[in-house]
């Protein structure tokens, strides 16, 4: 197993502050989704994806056992690059069909979390003798252009993370994805389709309240890497869904008026009673609409998997074909020597 680290011991804490000083002096405020990830917000995430209102994940994941087998006859791929990685447990669906296949060479997760990073690429290389892992420390905003160029590559973008990128972050990812990418690689995203609003709604808003501690455990991440004060109970766990950006937002609202101190960054911070800070957003498509992005971003669109009931999709996208090689320039025809001409 082989690790790169791109981002280095100080990125996470100089990255954190830079975003909430940004963010929470922005108005209205906002914290990055990427900042849920700590131990427990990690286990909470992993109780999210059994609960009964959140669908996503179990649709991916049978969309994956399905059509897995097809992935990998279409792609070829030796290589699968994972953004985003996590803890890669819907990954084995895609490396069981292109061992199957015969072509895997090589599994590169990428993540910004070290810990889970390693524990994840640990017991992937335990799983698969023979597989090289190389795993990438790497945040997939900044460092696309550093991903691993080895063999023919599937970029795999799971768990519908698309979809937490604005439209102009969203523009620039596929952009910038697309440069990195050479003739013969694809690229694999999974995304959240658009439906009745109350199951949206409620797959962020679920009745045990966990998707509510989730939420809230930022609050806590912000507390212990910024020396800051919140109280994470004097804040309201706030789902909606917006039919204009088709996208639910998760949001904190402030039960109370309350100044906030973060002793780390000499920065303290005002709240208003009932103010919102939002926290994610989570974009939903028409398949018109991501397809459009993809194509928009120079990608030529390969296959379209979805499950029975469309509440999920995987899309499949490549490079355009390479043209044809251009004709050869007309030559001049040899002039045939006089012997030739006259025998």
């Amino acid at each position: 197993m082989y690790t790169v680290d791109h981002l280095g011991p100080d990125h996470h804490r100089a990255t954190l502050a830079r975003e909430v000083r940004e963010g929470l002096t922005a108005t209205p405020k906002w914290l990055s989704s990427k900042w849920f990830y700590d131990a427990a917000g990690s286990e909470l995430y992993t109780r999210i994806t059994r609960l009964p209102e959140y669908y996503p994940a179990r649709r991916e994941t049978a969309i994956l056992r399905e059509h897995a087998a097809d992935i990998a006859a279409r792609t070829g791929a030796d290589t699968l690059v994972e953004l985003g990685s996590g803890t890669s447990e819907k990954t084995v669906l895609l490396l069981d069909a292109l061992g199957a296949a015969g072509t895997l060479r090589t599994y590169s997760p990428v993540d910004v979390d070290a810990v889970t990073l390693d524990s994840a690429a640990r017991r992937v290389a335990e799983a698969y003798p023979g597989l090289a892992v190389w795993a990438v420390r790497a945040d997939f905003e900044r460092h696309l252009g550093r991903l691993p160029r080895i063999g023919r590559r599937l970029v795999a973008f799971l768990g519908g993370t698309v979809g937490n990128l604005d439209a102009e972050a969203r523009e620039s990812f596929l952009r910038e994805l697309r440069a990195t990418l050479s003739p013969g690689d694809g690229v694999l995203i999974g995304a959240d389709l658009v439906k009745d609003t109350g199951r949206l709604v409620a797959a962020y808003d679920d009745t045990a309240g966990v998707t509510a501690a989730f939420n809230r455990n930022v609050l806590n991440v912000l507390n212990r890497e910024l020396g800051a004060d919140f109280e994470p109970k004097a804040f309201e766990h706030v789902a909606l869904y917006d039919a204009k950006l088709q996208r639910v937002e998760m949001r904190l609202r402030a039960g109370r008026a309350m100044r906030v101190v973060f002793g780390d960054l000499g920065l303290t911070v005002g709240f208003k009673a009932g103010e919102e800070m939002r926290t994610e957003i989570s974009t939903k498509f028409h398949r018109y609409r991501l397809e459009g992005e993809l194509t928009r971003a120079g990608f030529t669109l390969g296959a379209w998997y979805t499950d029975p009931g469309k509440d999920f999709a995987l899309v499949l996208a490549h490079l355009p074909d390479d043209p044809p090689p251009p004709p050869p320039a007309p030559q001049p025809r040899p002039r045939r020597s006089p012997r030739a001409e006259h025998p």
